[in-house]
């Protein structure tokens, strides 16, 4: 039986279309999921819909819609962008799906009810995050993820005693058996937890709520506060409440990719919130940055939003892939601009991996080289490209560089250590100057570098990687089909 691997992107908020920071994360979620089932393992890859929230329901409002309808809407466009943007997931949950969620998340509040008490409290709430802030936390009265006030909200709720697990989740932290990705966020997380834990409200009033929400078991009058319920699809998405067996197979997550705006709902609040129900915490959490367009945060007001789905229109999937995995930092803030876009293009791909599989394959055929096909787990022991040393030092680094789930140096380790050495190679080498018997030792070499190279880079372009597979595991190798065009500068 396959050793099981179990990862999550965030569960967004449905109240409008997806963006590019979310396209990010969704990238980042499945190139480890496809690494996963590269080393043979069982993945379940899970993604959602954040549904019962304050947001989608002031959306769904100022559009004229009926909620329910907006969510249907809006879920939907989402779970069709995984599919369209060839996410791999194996499940996607809706936080209004009564059957498969509703009661998980009923069953996990049950087994919290020991550390859930009532009481009536007055704090500062920002609708955008669904959290509320202390005054100390605002930067000048506002809120410091949105930069907006935040209303006074005075309410009896329930709250969860999440001051409760202060030390046991600082243990966590500290020992890495809750490893939080990169240094930065791991700091950040430790500092909040030092500075001490205040228990947080779980719970609205269903009038506040505008009866949208899971309902709080044994009280009509309240209903779930939406990171409990939302972070509960992690459990949900996989058994949790109808499937026990299934549930047992892949709990706990081996990681969750998130953005940073979140990072102590899911590395405080809900590892606070497993331990109360008694349950297995995470093992890894992998925290991304945001990115700007130009230099500048993007909004509508300014013009600069960058439409996905729109790029990928313009320049095809592979190549957006690229480069927000490989110019983005995995645990940092990153840029978008059109500029630097096209030169990155022109230079990593259609200059690069585009180019060299093309010159590698009509030298192929213009020799008539009989190709000795190479399966690509062995085509690493086949190349002479590297000496054992190199191959050696290969290995390790990206196993040292994956270890901390950096995918933006491991996909630059990989476009080193092959597609540029590969074409510095054949520079020296000139297989068009030799004579033909030695031409193929070289060429035979090149195409074996090739097939590994697809398969190191088929977690990150996987069409790509297919592509210089097929045509290069061929015996008779023809002319290579033009996999990136040059863009215009």
């Amino acid at each position: 039986m396959s050793e099981s691997f179990y990862i999550t992107t965030g569960i967004p908020y449905v109240n409008a279309k997806p963006h590019l920071g979310h396209v990010l994360e969704w990238f980042q979620a499945d190139v480890l999921a496809r690494l996963a089932r590269q080393a043979g393992k069982d993945v379940a890859f899970v993604a959602g819909a954040d549904e019962n929230s304050l947001k989608n329901v002031q959306a769904a409002e100022k559009a004229g819609k009926n909620t329910q309808a907006w969510l249907d809407e809006y879920a939907g466009l989402f779970e069709q962008a995984y599919q369209d943007l060839n996410i791999s997931l194996t499940s996607f949950r809706r936080g209004s799906d009564q059957k498969l969620h509703w009661p998980g998340v009923q069953e996990l509040w049950k087994k919290c009810q020991p550390n859930i008490y009532k009481k009536t409290y007055t704090g500062l709430y920002c609708v955008g995050c669904e959290a509320f802030y202390t005054p100390e936390e605002l930067i000048d009265g506002n809120c410091p993820e949105h930069m907006t006030k935040p209303e006074l909200v005075t309410e009896e709720n329930y709250f969860f005693q999440l001051s409760k697990y202060q030390d046991e989740i600082l243990r966590l932290i500290k020992s890495n058996e809750l490893k939080i990705t990169s240094e930065q966020f791991r700091s950040e997380m430790l500092s909040f937890v030092e500075h001490g834990l205040e228990d947080f409200s779980i719970s609205r009033s269903k009038d506040r709520g505008r009866g949208i929400g899971v309902p709080v078991p044994n009280d009509d009058t309240q209903v779930m506060y939406v990171w409990f319920d939302a972070l509960s699809i992690y459990l949900t998405a996989i058994g949790w409440g109808y499937d026990q067996e299934i549930w047992q197979k892949y709990w706990p997550a081996d990681v969750h990719v998130i953005g940073k705006g979140i990072n102590r709902f899911h590395s405080v609040y809900w590892i606070g919130m497993l331990l109360a129900a008694g349950l297995p915490t995470p093992k890894a959490i992998s925290v991304h940055g945001y990115l700007t367009a130009d230099g500048q945060k993007m909004s509508k007001s300014l013009g600069n939003v960058i439409d996905p789905f729109e790029l990928v229109t313009q320049y095809g999937l592979e190549p957006i892939r690229y480069y927000l995995l490989k110019c983005i930092p995995t645990h940092g803030d990153g840029d978008f601009s059109y500029e630097r876009f096209r030169n990155v293009y022109n230079a990593d791909l259609a200059n690069g991996i585009g180019n060299l599989c093309s010159r590698v394959a009509k030298l192929c055929e213009k020799t008539s080289l009989e190709n000795e096909v190479v399966d690509p787990q062995q085509a690493l022991a086949a190349t002479s490209l590297l000496n054992p040393a190199q191959k050696e030092y290969y290995l390790s680094q990206k196993a040292v560089l994956l270890e901390q789930f950096e995918l933006d140096k491991t996909l630059d380790l990989i476009k080193t250590t092959f597609i540029d050495a590969l074409d510095a190679y054949l520079a020296t080498e000139k297989p068009w100057q030799l004579p033909e018997e030695k031409a193929h030792v070289i060429l035979q070499n090149a195409v074996a570098t090739l097939l590994f190279a697809a398969s190191e880079l088929e977690p990150f372009l996987p069409k790509t990687a297919l592509t210089i597979h097929d045509h290069f595991a061929q015996t008779h190798i023809g002319a290579f089909p033009g996999l990136f065009p040059r863009l215009k500068e």
